[in-house]
């Protein structure tokens, strides 16, 4: 071995080591977790990191996942954690530990419920105010019960005696059904129709009639009357004169009864505006009474049916005077051979088996209406 043979080594180390001295430390390792990315803003760490000199390029993979992590940083995940990588020297590394996020307080986030603890003596204590609203809220109660309560039955619980008598219920159900008439009335619009259905919707219709079903017999001589016309005549029409000059519509509506059923139904019939049209009312008219001569009470006596309509209904366009049910003439169960059809208005005002209409300008008499239903009945 000669002499520098001998040295060599020495010297390669010496250069080493000042090789490893001027080598920059390796560049740190950034390691993503799933918290929030502004909390990492508020470290010391990433502060210091913001304001470092831009590291150099190298070719090592440790080099290209560090620009990947600079060219996303604007898409950083919701926290990171940095770590110094360990070296052979005494310098400790350096951890950022994740903190948990702040939540803003909403105000329509669930609150925590409030515990209140009350005396269980505090709860049934009752003050003097207490006992007096309870006493005035049952008093009040009974008194506005009792009222609706027939006559018999208050004299029954001695609430009544001899000839005195309980201040009349029909005052207040009177007021409120002519609230609500006068409701109807104004929201009525000719433009607001009800729902129309198919065939494959159609209800069966019971007969209803309010008495026993008139005898077939009066239909062979059947006409309808009209009175109150602009020309002051008296016309009369049988179903041959109306079926040749008006045409037929069909509409499928539902008749919905005040008992509280109702039944979807195939009609067909002249538009009631068009009779008004071809017979025009007297001027100053606003109504229509329309009557049933042949109709008859539970006995079987006669009891004339009859109702009164306003003209502006009268007018709408799915009222009808039909002639047809479900296809067909209609039956007497379905009031033969002409009846008055008002899908905007309760069954009672579908008065089967017309005989007679009469305009004026005043409201007519009504059926329901002297047996403290009422007038307007709209739906």
């Amino acid at each position: 071995m000669n002499h520098e043979e001998s040295h060599k080594p020495a010297a390669q180390g010496a250069l080493e080591s000042a090789a490893a001295e001027e080598t920059p430390s390796p560049v740190p390792r950034v390691e993503y977790s799933e918290s929030a990315v502004d909390l990492v803003l508020q470290t010391q760490i990433c502060q210091e990191e913001d304001q470092a000199v831009p590291l150099p390029q190298f070719d090592s993979p440790e080099t290209t996942e560090t620009e990947e992590l600079q060219i996303g940083r604007d898409e950083m995940p919701l926290s990171l954690v940095v770590r110094e990588p360990e070296s052979s020297g005494s310098t400790p590394s350096v951890t950022a530990e994740p903190v948990p996020a702040p939540k803003a307080n909403s105000f329509f986030r669930e609150q925590n419920p409030q515990m209140i603890e009350v005396a269980p003596h505090v709860l049934r204590h009752w003050t003097r105010r207490d006992v007096l609203f309870f006493g005035a809220g049952a008093l009040a109660t009974l008194a506005g019960g009792s009222s609706l309560l027939p006559q018999a039955t208050l004299e029954r619980l001695g609430i009544v005696h001899g000839n005195k008598t309980w201040p009349k219920k029909e005052w207040l159900l009177n007021k409120a059904l002519r609230i609500d008439d006068d409701v109807a009335e104004a929201l009525y619009s000719e433009n607001r129709r009800v729902p129309t259905y198919t065939k494959s919707q159609i209800i069966p219709l019971k007969n209803n009639y309010n008495g026993a079903t008139p005898d077939p017999g009066y239909v062979s001589g059947w006409n309808l009357t009209m009175d109150g016309l602009d020309s002051g005549l008296s016309i009369s029409l049988n179903i041959r004169n109306l079926m040749a000059r008006f045409s037929v519509l069909e509409q499928i509506t539902r008749l919905v009864c005040v008992e509280g059923w109702s039944a979807i139904a195939w009609w067909a019939g002249l538009r009631f505006e068009d009779l008004l049209h071809a017979y025009p009312p007297m001027s100053r008219a606003k109504w229509a009474r329309v009557e049933s001569s042949v109709n008859l009470d539970e006995s079987g006596n006669p009891d004339p049916y009859f109702m009164s309509i306003d003209l502006e209904t009268a007018r709408h366009p799915q009222t009808l005077l039909a002639t047809h049910f479900n296809g067909q003439p209609l039956t007497v169960d379905h009031g033969a051979p002409l009846r008055l059809l008002v899908p905007v208005k309760l069954g009672l005002k579908n008065v089967k088996a017309i005989t007679k209409i009469t305009y004026s300008a005043d409201e007519p008499r009504d059926y329901w209406a002297e047996r403290r239903y009422s007038h307007y009945d709209g739906i």
